[in-house]
């Protein structure tokens, strides 16, 4: 039997952060497959994505106990975000109470949530993200010229310090801006003085503004698997990256990799110096073939459970007592952030 997903999340239209850009093509892919339902009761796999509709994902539980549950698992959030380590061990039990399966976004992503949060599954699988292919190509691209200024470009739509401002303001103050062009596309917590700024925009826009640049920077910290970076690579940029995180397992030897201040104008001049090479190394990435790998995790979990070799986990009143614990830790959370929200006005 061919099994489907439905993918449980509220959609956003517009800019919006990575995960909403990478769900919504995978979805879209999931139908050119068909592979998705759109009612929840038809499916057979239902995909979490992080800390999102967990509530309603225990009762679909609850309601259906031989549905399959994979979580799309990033973070850990708290390392993405400097705090709300609350969130990660909101993961963590809900995992042990209703999830079947997890599809981590990176072996550091992997790596990291089982060290420090106890996080894994019996099935478990790395597959990493890829972009809408029809946006983020290479067709249209600008040919690097070295005899002109060199463009440099970095994206982000989250405008939390930890996103790479720091080495940012860095540039902006210390890049030699007779031989280069700096342009960031985002939200951002500074104002530059010699890089352009351009806010937020969608994702066919901000593919025309990739092409129209050479070198790709992020500096961003503890990013599991930057949607950023993968958009920039499949728009044929070279790219620098700070060495953190899942960045290493993305670029492979389609870029060069910084430790902070001290070596990226040194890399940004490498990349530029032997442009040619690094563009032929740029890694492919395909929505397609993500699509179907994350079918294939599903199918043969399925599989083993019409085999009698695994049964999905069921909602039984210990699991519910636990997800006490859960509604105990979000209610925390939301009072500590009402309280500093509250504090810094």
């Amino acid at each position: 039997m061919k099994i489907k997903y439905n993918i449980l999340y509220d959609f956003q239209k517009g800019p919006w952060g990575g995960g909403n850009q990478f769900l919504k093509a995978l979805k879209e892919e999931f139908n050119k497959q068909y592979i998705y339902e759109e009612e929840i009761y038809k499916a057979n796999v239902i995909l979490v994505n992080s800390h999102h509709n967990l509530r309603y994902c225990f009762t679909i539980k609850k309601k259906y106990p031989n549905k399959i549950i994979i979580y799309r698992l990033d973070g850990p959030i708290s390392f993405v975000r400097g705090q709300d380590k609350g969130i990660d061990k909101i993961i963590a039990l809900f995992n042990n109470l209703v999830v079947d399966g997890i599809i981590f976004q990176s072996n550091w992503c992997k790596e990291q949530n089982k060290k420090y949060f106890g996080i894994f599954s019996i099935y478990e699988k790395i597959i990493y993200n890829a972009p809408d292919s029809e946006i983020f190509n290479e067709i249209g691209k600008k040919v690097f010229n070295p005899e002109e200024k060199n463009k440099l470009v970095a994206t982000s739509w989250s405008s939390n310090w930890r996103k790479g401002f720091n080495v940012y303001k860095f540039l902006d103050e210390n890049l030699d801006f007779s031989k280069y062009e700096m342009t960031f596309v985002g939200n951002s917590p500074i104002k530059f003085k010699n890089i352009n700024w351009i806010k937020p925009v969608d994702s066919k826009k901000l593919a025309e503004i990739l092409k129209q640049n050479d070198i790709y920077i992020t500096a961003s910290q503890k990013d599991p698997c930057s949607n950023s970076l993968i958009e920039a690579l499949s728009c044929g940029l070279p790219v620098v990256v700070l060495n953190d995180g899942g960045h290493p397992e993305l670029v492979q030897r389609g870029g060069e990799l910084f430790r902070g201040k001290e070596d990226i104008i040194e890399k940004i001049d490498k990349v530029t110096e032997k442009y040619s090479y690094y563009q032929l190394k740029i890694p492919k990435f395909s929505m397609e073939k993500v699509a179907r790998k994350y079918y294939e995790f599903a199918q043969k979990i399925y599989n083993n459970m019409q085999k009698g070799e695994y049964t999905p986990k069921h909602v039984n009143f210990l699991t519910k007592i636990n997800f006490l614990k859960i509604e105990g830790i979000i209610l925390k959370w939301k009072i500590r952030n009402k309280i500093t929200s509250i504090t810094q006005k």
